[in-house]
């Protein structure tokens, strides 16, 4: 037989088990610092690296520039790239870490991104 009355402790603190929390995953792992990683290249602005180009920013490559004849005419969709007209001549280069469907082209003054399905390549 039971009588009506419960023993136990009811001087008790802590909760019972299923009312506690599972400990926190950042609990259980060490402290790690973090250092940010910006991409770098030498020698050239960390706009390139973050892929945002500034065509007047960049300085031609000592070696590495070649002559291309433009094929088709090409409207610039920005300010960053470089409007084209067919049969002209242009000097282009390319620069580490860009996308290699593009290169810098310059005529004259002006300087900007191309595609390079624009062009042929001359030696």
């Amino acid at each position: 037989r039971f009588s009506g009355t419960f023993v136990g402790n009811a001087e008790s603190t802590s909760p019972p088990p299923a009312a506690t929390s599972p400990p926190s995953v950042a609990a259980t792992l060490p402290a790690v610092p973090t250092i940010p990683v910006v991409p770098t290249i030498v020698g050239v602005p960390n706009t390139v690296a973050e892929g945002v180009l500034n065509p007047n920013e960049v300085k031609p490559p000592a070696s590495g520039t070649r002559k291309a004849r433009v094929l088709y005419d090409y409207e610039a969709a920005d300010s960053t790239e470089l409007a084209l007209l067919a049969d002209e001549m242009i000097t282009v280069y390319s620069l580490p870490g860009m996308d290699p469907d593009w290169l810098i082209g310059e005529r004259g003054n002006q300087k900007g991104k191309v595609p390079v399905t624009y062009l042929e390549l001359l030696s």
